[in-house]
């Protein structure tokens, strides 16, 4: 017995591969533009966004990046080739700071007018509170008394220096290496606050604060081995982690990345008596 009954409809075969509307029949709800420029203008207003949003300063574009991953050479596979993101620091934090921010930065000012240091404003380039962390950013000539400051005030006692991290920011024009120094107080209920300092590709100078804080010895060593600062004062600045005859400095962003060849070969360990020593 068979089905009379008739269907207009068209068979379809759900495996069958469906096809890609083009960018020409594209509705205004459906069109995507990959034009560089118009994502270029879309980025700067969440830019601007993102400054509306900063209630502690207006944050401080020093460079930006195209694509997903930075990547510069060849062909970028990833799709993402029309990605511009701006690099932002956060800005300068008014008063008040908020939490223990204040009383730190209050009692620091008092100590270096009280001793022969520099004034606060003189060794303070710029107070940042930032994801409920305190940054002094601190210019490198008057690291040393400021650490000391830290350190001695009895109503800072920041005892612990954690070590410096160095970073590379190749867009910021003479302030392209950063030391940042983490400090901690135990006498006050286990405080944190970071010193920050800057010095130029040029002149990649930063005093030690090993006198200071002596357990930064082997981290100013691996910053310097790393990043290529150059920490005057250090008692023994030396390759930390690369072979003494490295050349350049692995973490910088300028360095190349693969290639490199391996320059491990013939490695010896001298007898005791000739291994490198502080003396």
């Amino acid at each position: 017995m068979s089905d009379d009954k008739t269907t207009d409809e068209p068979t379809s075969d759900p495996a069958a591969p469906q096809s890609i509307p083009d960018k020409a029949v594209d509705d205004a709800q459906t069109r995507t533009d990959d034009d560089p420029g118009d994502l270029e203008a879309a980025h700067l207003a969440n830019v601007a966004t993102t400054q509306e949003l900063e209630a502690d300063g207006t944050p401080v574009v020093i460079g930006e990046r195209r694509g997903m991953f930075g990547a510069t050479r060849g062909q970028d596979t990833t799709g993402y080739g029309g990605l511009v993101s701006p690099t932002m620091f956060p800005g300068a934090s008014p008063r008040p700071y908020g939490s223990y921010f204040d009383e730190v930065a209050d009692r620091l000012g008092g100590a270096l007018s009280a001793g022969d240091g520099p004034a606060y404003d003189a060794a303070i380039e710029r107070v940042v509170v930032d994801r409920g962390e305190l940054t002094l950013f601190v210019r490198r000539e008057h690291l040393v008394p400021v650490a000391r400051a830290m350190r001695d005030t009895p109503e800072l006692r920041f005892e612990i220096c954690m070590g410096v991290s160095g970073v590379h920011y190749p867009g910021e024009q003479g302030r392209e290496l950063h030391a940042v120094y983490h400090l901690i107080s135990l006498t006050h209920a286990s405080r944190r606050v970071r010193l920050e300092v800057t010095a130029p590709d040029s002149d990649p100078h930063i005093p030690s604060v090993v006198s200071v804080y002596p357990g930064n010895d082997w981290h100013e060593r691996e910053t310097w081995d790393m990043f290529g600062i150059i920490f005057d004062g250090h008692p023994a600045l030396t390759r930390i982690l690369m072979p003494d005859d490295w050349p350049g400095h692995p973490q910088r962003k300028d360095y190349p990345l693969g290639g490199i060849p391996v320059e491990y070969k013939g490695g010896t360990v001298p007898p005791p008596d000739e291994r490198r020593a502080y003396n």
